[in-house]
């Protein structure tokens, strides 16, 4: 039976001095072994945490105490294990990272729950972004989403502008306003997105609420547009609908989602390489992962948690 409460939160609120939140929630995690990443910045929190249940209820119950924070909706998911090894309270600029220092992402555009997102993109006067990277977009996304392609979450403005200046010259000038909808994994880049949008002068810009993951826990596979499985930022590594576990698995050499096609390939060796980087790595490399892989299993084995060398990370 899973033990492991796993918690992904945000909220976008003001903090006037997130160094003054960063110590106090610290020590409550580690006094309780809550483990995850939260991350601090003027405009608010975000992360992902995992401990027992109780543990994770504290925790929850000391961020709504924060300004702002009162109506704070995380996304639970159990697991038999915990799917980290640390935990991290890290200051930072932006809590996911545009790159707008002048953005106001309070400023966001219309929620629409997930019972209402179908008819939305279904709606042909609606163009449909996925706000995710291309990595992402590869193990999932919403039929005819259009996909920016890009490398991590601070492109997204580049690739807008461009884009739209190309569309509205293909639309021309007496075309009707651009109606655009966002999505992402749980809200956060979307959301953020959608205020930029906004600054931009697009006014009627719409974001799918709790992101895929409620979508894929609220509706129903036989009436999904949600084709695939959705990329998440943990050792779940990809979830399908109703949040059941999915196919992919991470490369510990790369941190790519690997396909079941991609594990079927001789380029892919668990804990070291996959198709993707295979022959971007060094031998030295591949020989260090594969010890690393080596005394990870061993310390499964043993039931004890393994903290080896840190891993490069993907952008969010």
């Amino acid at each position: 039976m899973a033990s492991y409460r796993v918690a992904a939160l945000y909220r976008f609120t003001r903090f006037e001095d997130p160094a003054a939140i960063q110590g106090p929630l610290a020590d409550l995690c580690d006094r309780l072994g809550v483990k995850g990443t939260l991350l601090l910045a003027r405009e608010g929190i975000n992360g992902t945490i995992a401990g027992e249940d109780a543990a994770i209820a504290a925790v929850l119950d000391h961020i709504r105490a924060l300004p702002g924070c009162a109506d704070l909706s995380p996304k639970t998911a159990w697991a038999e294990r915990t799917p980290f090894h640390r935990m991290k309270v890290r200051l930072k600029k932006e809590i996911v990272t545009l790159g707008e220092p002048d953005l106001d992402p309070t400023d966001a555009g219309t929620y629409v729950a997930p019972a209402d997102w179908n008819a939305l993109i279904s709606d042909p006067d609606v163009v449909v972004i996925d706000t995710r990277n291309a990595y992402e977009v590869a193990v999932g996304t919403f039929e005819g989403a259009i996909d920016p392609k890009t490398a991590s979450f601070s492109d997204f403005p580049a690739w807008f502008r461009d884009w739209r200046e190309t569309v509205e010259a293909e639309r021309g000038p007496d075309a009707p306003p651009l109606k655009v909808a966002m999505f992402c994994t749980g809200g956060i880049r979307c959301e953020k997105s959608t205020a930029f949008l906004k600054a931009e002068g697009v006014e009627q810009v719409f974001h799918l609420k709790g992101g895929v993951l409620d979508y894929l826990e609220q509706v129903p596979e036989p009436e999904s547009l949600w084709r695939g499985e959705c990329f998440v930022f943990d050792e779940r590594v990809a979830v399908g609908h109703g949040l059941s576990a999915g196919t992919h698995v991470l490369c510990r050499g790369c941190r790519a989602p690997v396909s079941p096609e991609g594990q079927a390939s001789s380029l892919y060796v668990e804990g070291v390489s996959c198709p993707a980087c295979h022959d971007q790595r060094t031998d030295d490399q591949k020989a260090r992962a594969a010890e690393r892989h080596r005394q990870a299993l061993h310390c499964e084995a043993l039931g004890i948690d393994h903290v080896g060398a840190k891993l490069p990370s993907r952008s969010s």
